[in-house]
């Protein structure tokens, strides 16, 4: 076993990790980063990122993540390739415990888990994951620009994402598998109002059909009727799921404080927890945007407010010294 000692933990891989150890490690606080289970988050399974601030011509979501992550390294970060299993939070400060058997302490703590959206589960599903499958209209829908898209849900964020895409589908098909919807009857008076919309009640998407050759591409799907099992096909350019999401928080519920669905609560306009020196950054935190540049701004507050606790408790840390804040070195002035 082996201990890691640190100013500033860092659980998270994602926008928001790796922006947080970046803020972190150039305030010379010599951050710790634990990877987690899939280092770089859901943009690792992402194709063209175009909404990426900094890339004319767009980004592949994985160069993109290779990229935070050369550039947290290359200020001072040190990454590791663990998953953090359990997590002790005191006066005294973190312990945290590894997979691998590491042991890790540090004085603050960024939780940057981010979540994961939930899947159907059906054929073709992850086949097709990034070309013409997707789970964020505000991501993906500008590709579809004039094409006939689905939308698979029943909530307020299925009719979000619906309404999104009549900005660029030429035709928006929502599936849900009962005879009414979730979402609020205002939205809904909206959905079922735009001429783009067109709603298929008691049906449940069965299989993702497309080409592989000369690229891959979705073609349509296989639908059922839940009422009377009868079997379908419909011809769409692309499918976005929209059943929710599930923040990657389990590890925290008996530490922080939650909203329902596991969303961690931070004060506002902070990233503070209701356990003073634990700050989350990302999507663990954020219900309603879930976007990259959310997350990445999410993670620099994050650094921010953790070196600013450290610079204020110095006296209780081992050596008592800290580096000038980076918000007090650069101003948005600058």
């Amino acid at each position: 076993m082996t201990l890691h000692r640190t100013k500033v933990l860092i659980i998270g891989a994602g926008p928001a990790g790796y922006t947080a150890a970046i803020y972190a490690a150039r305030a010379n606080l010599e951050p710790i980063l634990v990877t987690g289970l899939q280092p770089g988050g859901q943009l690792t399974i992402t194709t063209d990122v175009e909404n990426y601030p900094g890339f004319s011509e767009g980004v592949q979501g994985p160069q993109l993540m290779e990229e935070m992550r050369l550039q947290a390294e290359r200020v001072g970060t040190r990454i590791i390739y663990d998953t953090i299993k359990s997590v002790k939070v005191s006066s005294d400060g973190v312990k945290a415990g590894g997979e691998s058997g590491d042991a890790y302490e540090s004085d603050t703590l960024v939780i940057a888990t981010g979540a994961q959206a939930r899947w159907l589960g059906i054929p073709g599903e992850r086949e097709f994951g990034g070309y013409g499958v997707s789970a964020c209209a505000t991501c993906d829908g500008f590709f579809f620009r004039g094409k006939e898209v689905v939308v698979v849900g029943g909530g307020n964020t299925a009719v979000e994402e619906a309404l999104y895409l009549t900005n660029h589908a030429s035709k928006v098909t929502l599936i849900h598998r009962r005879d009414r919807l979730r979402a609020e009857p205002i939205m809904q008076k909206r959905l079922l109002a735009h001429p783009a919309v067109t709603v298929c009640w008691n049906t449940v998407v069965e299989e993702v059909v497309g080409d592989q050759q000369p690229n891959p591409a979705v073609t349509g799907l296989r639908l059922r009727d839940t009422v009377t099992g009868e079997a379908s096909d419909l011809t769409t350019d692309g499918i976005f799921v929209a059943v929710g999401h599930d923040p990657a928080t389990s590890l925290f519920k008996d530490i922080l404080d939650m909203h329902e669905g596991g969303y961690i609560k931070v004060a506002p306009w902070s990233t503070a927890t209701s356990v003073e020196r634990v700050f989350a950054a990302g999507d663990c935190a954020d219900s309603v945007f879930r976007q990259a540049t959310v997350a990445s701004a999410m993670g620099c507050m994050a650094a921010l407010e953790a070196e600013r606790f450290i610079a204020e408790h110095s006296a209780l840390f081992n050596d008592g010294q800290h580096a000038p804040l980076a918000s007090d070195l650069v101003s948005a002035d600058d």
